[in-house]
């Protein structure tokens, strides 16, 4: 059986935006999105209901257990008000995901159908619509049994930490982990996220702003969306053979990559950030942090061919790298100015670092530090 939550597992009402198709010329029906995710997404671990409530019980309590420490360690504190976690399963991490997805896209659909020289009829729509939200399904089917904790940004909404219990469970398992331990490793890691979003309060309008404006730019203008479509038929073939690009690099310009390595650069330092935090929390805290630590690398690289051609085609193996990178740039910026020197980068959006200083740590301190 699936791991299953009671009472208090669903956003509040003013996370929930409406999924309406009017604003986005009918491209995306997100209610067909969410229906698709939930009947296309693997079933969760094997549980009791009462080892579900008992999972469900101790994250909540790791996910509190790991605020101190995260603050102490980060030096950042996240305001009082900030909401805090929730334990969600796959079908209602999918059911939030599209949300907050339509929430992000909606305005970038909608400028998509102004550049439209004539709408398309209802039936079109609807049909389009059904095609595009299936597609959505089931991308968030897929990442739901992979993403073990997430910060959701949910634009127009009540942002909010998820630690999507099933997950963890299956992870636990098959790395052979101390379930206290690891839950509460993962809960330091998505905790910093917590902070760093509630504890920068620009960061998330930025975030969002970067990625509807980079959205925008990357939607093929209808008079060159043939020419696009030949090229990547032409290129993708060659990519899956090599383990090269992804779709990303195949359909964008010289320009559109730059404008992408800026946003990656952030989330570089977003998640390699997070890692460092997880990993200094350190035994006191985590006794068996080492180990899982090396079990959990092991594990990033131990996929089979398939699941690699998919996170490469999905851009899953750069998130990769933005774990690596970004704790690389973090580790050596304290060690040359120390954390509170590391928390300039939080003052304003000039002070995040660029691309090329993600891989010259030097290069930020010289130009922040002076």
């Amino acid at each position: 059986m699936r791991l299953t939550y009671g009472e208090g597992m669903t956003m509040p009402e003013t996370h929930q935006p409406s999924s309406d198709q009017s604003s986005t010329g009918g491209y995306v029906d997100w209610q067909f999105a969410k229906a698709a995710g939930a009947k296309l997404v693997a079933p969760g671990p094997k549980v009791t209901a009462a080892e579900a409530e008992q999972v469900v019980t101790e994250v909540r309590q790791a996910a509190l257990r790991a605020q101190q420490p995260v603050a102490d360690t980060a030096r950042l504190h996240a305001p009082g008000d900030a909401p805090g976690p929730i334990v969600v399963d796959r079908a209602t991490w999918i059911a939030l995901n599209a949300d907050s997805m339509a929430a992000l896209m909606n305005p970038v659909l909608g400028k998509l159908a102004d550049r439209q020289k004539a709408a398309p009829s209802e039936a079109v729509k609807a049909i389009g619509g059904k095609v595009t939200g299936g597609e959505a399904g089931a991308l968030l089917a897929f990442m739901a049994s992979k993403v073990l904790g997430q910060y959701d940004l949910a634009p127009e909404g009540t942002p909010r930490l998820m630690l999507v219990a099933p997950n963890l469970v299956q992870v636990e398992r098959e790395l052979d982990l101390d379930p206290s331990d690891f839950r509460l490793w993962v809960c330091m890691h998505e905790e910093t996220h917590r902070v760093q979003f509630t504890a920068v309060p620009w960061l998330r309008d930025h975030m969002v702003e970067r990625i509807r404006t980079l959205a925008t730019d990357l939607v093929p203008d209808p008079t060159t969306l043939q020419d696009t479509l030949a090229r990547l038929g032409r290129q993708l073939p060659d990519a899956l053979r090599s383990g090269g690009a992804g779709l990303t690099d195949l359909i964008t310009s010289p320009e559109q990559r730059a404008q992408l390595a800026e946003v990656t650069a952030v989330m570089s330092l977003l998640e390699g950030h997070a890692d460092v935090v997880m990993d200094a929390v350190g035994p006191a805290v985590i006794p068996s942090v080492a180990q899982i630590r090396r079990r959990f690398d092991e594990r990033r690289k131990g996929v089979g061919a398939f699941d690699r051609m998919l996170r490469r085609l999905l851009g899953l193996e750069a998130k990769m790298r933005q774990y690596r990178d970004g704790a690389v740039f973090v580790r050596a910026v304290v060690d040359a100015v120390g954390t509170d020197g590391l928390n300039r980068v939080w003052e304003s959006p000039e002070t995040l670092p660029k691309p090329s200083e993600i891989e010259t740590p030097s290069a930020w301190v010289a130009r922040v530090h002076g």
